[in-house]
């Protein structure tokens, strides 16, 4: 299955529903998204006369707050639980990173031998038998 160049696949951060249109597809009044505007829970685009514009990932947003508010969370809450998913997003990205480039040491290791690698230069590892390798980075 090819992507055609006449059928791009859309940008989520596109903002380009406009607040009607994000009411519908969300099931929530336009006046609610307003007030989730305002008490900082979204923030759509704006087009240059000031009309709201919604992207998919903020319908998904908007949806999430309506989910979490029926099931009886204050906004403080909402707040909350969104704060806290960005903060395990961002965690889980940097994990990631930091498992990349142990793949990386562990690589150059097997390419160089412990032994001919110049010391001040690579991570000291602690590996003892059967266990996890520990890697700590040496501060210049």
């Amino acid at each position: 299955m090819s992507t055609s160049p006449f059928s791009p696949q859309p940008n989520p951060e596109a903002a380009v529903y406009v607040i009607s249109v994000a009411a519908e597809l969300t099931g929530l009044h336009p006046q609610t998204l307003r007030a989730y505007e305002r008490m900082g829970l979204i923030e759509p685009g704006r087009t240059g006369g000031g009309g709201r514009r919604y992207s998919h990932r903020d319908l998904e947003r908007l949806r999430q707050i309506a989910d979490l508010t029926s099931a009886g969370i204050g906004i403080e809450g909402v707040r909350r639980i969104m704060a806290l998913e960005l903060q395990v997003d961002a965690l889980r990205a940097r994990n990631e990173e930091l498992l990349a480039e142990l793949d990386a040491v562990r690589r150059m290791l097997a390419m160089r031998g412990a032994a001919q690698a110049p010391a001040n230069k690579l991570p000291v590892l602690h590996q003892a038998a059967g266990q996890s390798m520990v890697v700590w980075r040496r501060r210049s």
